[in-house]
């Protein structure tokens, strides 16, 4: 479970079969993923205003990238930037017209097919730019200003992509379903039954998140097994437990883990939890 010093230096750009080998050398340190079990989160920074357009605290962060939602880049656990709901991109000699292809096999999680109307509704309004679909399944992104790190950006949490014909609701394309919200308090998901990421993300059947404001509360949640995870930097109360593992260590925690969870042999610390994402990418062991 240790983190490998490289991991926070720029993203590098891969794509195709390269992307796909870097994901399955990522698996590694506890053994092959397994499927089941309800991962319980216990998570600050939710609010009784949030909704699936605003709220950028960690609860509903990890509720949007790292469960219902997709993008069109993300930033993996090795820390290489790789394709999502895009498949490749390629841009212009100045950098400022850039051109992603993407996946033509996903669905929302209402059924309607994802195409290049929902990504352009989706980044309209975090973009200076002229967003194109140039077909179902390839969309053109005209910048004002060019940017040659366009795609890595892309894979921020603000720009998940939604249903361009339910914008503010929680149907997404990702691993993820929302069986329950309840605005500042609790989510439940479930996992999808058909994804395009099976058999390389996704092990849990369901995750729930709990906003507990006080951490001192989440540690006590988690050193009583109420819950599996808890963000925290004050970890004085966990240090001794054998059974609980603090990440990135124990000097300068920013979560902490029951030790029944297994991870993949590098773990992104870019952003907590995983880049968000520990949900689609941790495993009980």
């Amino acid at each position: 479970m240790s983190r490998r010093s490289h991991i926070d230096r720029r993203a590098l750009f891969t794509s195709g079969a390269a992307a796909a080998l870097l994901a399955a050398s990522g698996v590694s340190a506890a053994g092959l993923p397994k499927h089941g079990g309800r991962l319980r989160m216990a998570l600050s920074g939710a609010d009784r205003s949030d909704n699936w357009t605003m709220g950028d605290g960690l609860f509903m962060l990890v509720a949007r990238q790292g469960l219902v939602f997709d993008t069109l880049t993300e930033v993996a656990a090795d820390g290489t930037l790789r394709p999502e709901l895009a498949v490749d991109w390629r841009a212009s000699g100045d950098g400022r017209i850039w051109t992603f292809d993407l996946r033509p096999d996903v669905r929302f999680h209402d059924g309607k097919p994802f195409t290049s109307a929902d990504a352009a509704a989706s980044l309209a309004p975090y973009l200076d730019a002229e967003l194109v679909p140039l077909g179902p399944h390839e969309l053109q992104i005209r910048l004002t200003v060019p940017d040659a790190g366009l795609p890595l950006r892309l894979a921020q949490p603000e720009h998940v992509i939604r249903s361009a014909h339910a914008l503010n609701s929680g149907i997404g394309t990702g691993l993820y379903q929302v069986k329950r919200f309840e605005a500042g308090q609790r989510l439940l998901t479930a996992r999808v039954s058909q994804h395009y990421k099976d058999g390389s993300a996704g092990w849990f059947d369901e995750v729930e998140l709990t906003s507990i404001p006080s951490e001192m509360v989440r540690g006590q949640a988690l050193g009583e097994y109420l819950v599996d995870a808890a963000d925290l930097h004050d970890a004085s109360g966990l240090a001794e437990m054998p059974d609980i593992v603090l990440l990135p260590d124990a000097r300068d925690p920013v979560q902490a883990v029951s030790a029944d969870l297994a991870q993949p042999a590098q773990i992104s610390n870019l952003r907590p939890l995983d880049n968000l994402r520990a949900a689609e990418r941790w495993w009980f062991g």
